[in-house]
């Protein structure tokens, strides 16, 4: 993450904060499923199958597919020749046909093109065809965030943790916000994504397309 220009850490602190915002409300519009974080999602798979409740497993190991199809669907976009706003068009979509279905009471297509968003919104940031920048789970950010700190007691950069944890703390600000959303806002929760997520479109439309050496698109 901290090779890429001051922009760019912008744009993903405020995308992971756009992945903490659905993801909440995702969360409580199904009463405890999440739509971006899909460690959470297999742990309960393994719990649920264990206790033989097949319907609820079927359920959560529909999510992590859809979940993997978002992925791909980005992926494929981000073969477009400005890569991020191709992408985050993508997202913006999904989240407004998602707004739309919750707000006709249509939960299970609402909580699909969510999922499939934020499968899509980890392929805004690749290097050499991998995800080099995680937007919608935090452990990876975490365990970077406890290697910059412990480099610098040894000694080591003193201003390299930052990002790591405006990174971390941009999900949990977007998580609490869309807490907040659903409990005020309620079938109109999803709309504040929606206009965030094309703002975040433009935003990266003004980033240039080749960003220096040591940085990746």
């Amino acid at each position: 993450m901290i090779d890429y220009g001051r922009r760019h850490i912008a744009l993903a602190i405020a995308l992971a904060c756009l992945a903490g915002y659905v993801d909440a409300t995702g969360f409580l519009a199904t009463g405890g499923l999440f739509v971006s974080f899909m460690s959470g999602n297999s742990t309960r798979l393994g719990v649920t199958v264990s206790n033989g409740n097949l319907v609820t497993a079927g359920l959560i190991l529909g999510v992590l597919c859809l979940f993997v199809l978002g992925v791909i669907a980005g992926t494929l976009a981000s073969r477009a020749k400005r890569r991020k706003p191709a992408v985050l068009l993508l997202v913006t979509a999904c989240l407004f046909g998602a707004a739309i279905c919750y707000g006709l009471g249509q939960t299970h297509a609402a909580t699909a093109l969510m999922v499939a968003a934020m499968g899509a919104e980890n392929t805004v940031f690749q290097r050499d065809g991998g995800v080099s920048i995680g937007l919608t789970y935090m452990t990876g950010t975490l365990v970077k965030l406890g290697q910059q700190l412990a480099g610098m007691l040894n000694g080591g950069p003193r201003n390299t943790w930052g990002p790591y944890a405006l990174h971390w703390l941009g999900l949990v600000t977007g998580a609490t916000l869309g807490a907040v959303a659903h409990d005020r806002l309620l079938a109109f929760s999803l709309w504040p994504a929606v206009i965030a997520a094309a703002g975040l479109c433009y935003a990266s439309t003004r980033l240039p397309a080749t960003p220096p050496a040591n940085q990746a698109a």
